[in-house]
């Protein structure tokens, strides 16, 4: 299971200004191979500002079982056309699909009780949103495929949450949005 969020944050806050002593290469080399993970799955939490957007004021709710049903069928056909274990990639997928709702959830309360914050624009989801979470889907299923030795290795987790928290450093993630990272990374380590 991720560090939760404060715990990361405290670290983060908490870790000495001295630099890191040098990775070895074999550590650094698996650890790139699970960046592409945490990369794409950020991009994948912002864009839930843009689909709590397109839903706000709408009849359209957050929670949307036929879509998702919808995505996560079109995740396990394509991972089998990969070579990856659709279970594996559908309980990834699943993951990212709740991390996107919990954004929501917190913006659309975030707007309810601060009407000045509320979206100016509605955008169009089927037309705008969902092709980048398409391509997103397309992208993260082949480094998903990509990354496997490292997601399978016992120090997977462990390596997932360093990057992750480099990530969330480097990005300089508010606490929604790296509560929505932690959620979407929660099933890439099969090591259990």
């Amino acid at each position: 299971m991720l560090i939760p969020a404060v715990s990361l944050a405290l670290g983060l806050a908490l870790a000495p200004a001295t630099a890191p002593p040098p990775v070895p290469s074999a550590i650094t080399s698996e650890r790139g191979a699970l960046k592409p993970l945490v990369e794409l799955s950020l991009e994948r939490v912002r864009l839930a500002d843009k689909v709590a957007a397109a839903k706000w004021g709408t009849p359209q709710p957050i929670d949307d079982p036929a879509r998702e049903k919808q995505v996560l069928d079109t995740v396990a056909a394509q991972s089998a056309t990969l070579g990856l274990d659709p279970a594996v990639a559908t309980a990834i997928f699943r993951d990212q699909v709740e991390a996107n709702k919990l954004v929501q959830r917190a913006l659309h309360a975030r707007w309810q009780i601060h009407p000045g914050e509320r979206p100016a624009t509605r955008p169009d989801l089927a037309k705008e949103v969902r092709p980048h979470l398409d391509r997103i889907t397309g992208e993260l299923l082949r480094v998903i495929k990509d990354s496997e030795r490292a997601r399978e290795r016992p120090s997977c987790q462990r390596k997932l949450n360093r990057t992750a928290s480099e990530v969330i450093d480097d990005e300089d993630l508010d606490t929604l949005r790296t509560y929505g990272l932690t959620r979407a990374l929660a099933s890439f380590c099969q090591h259990r």
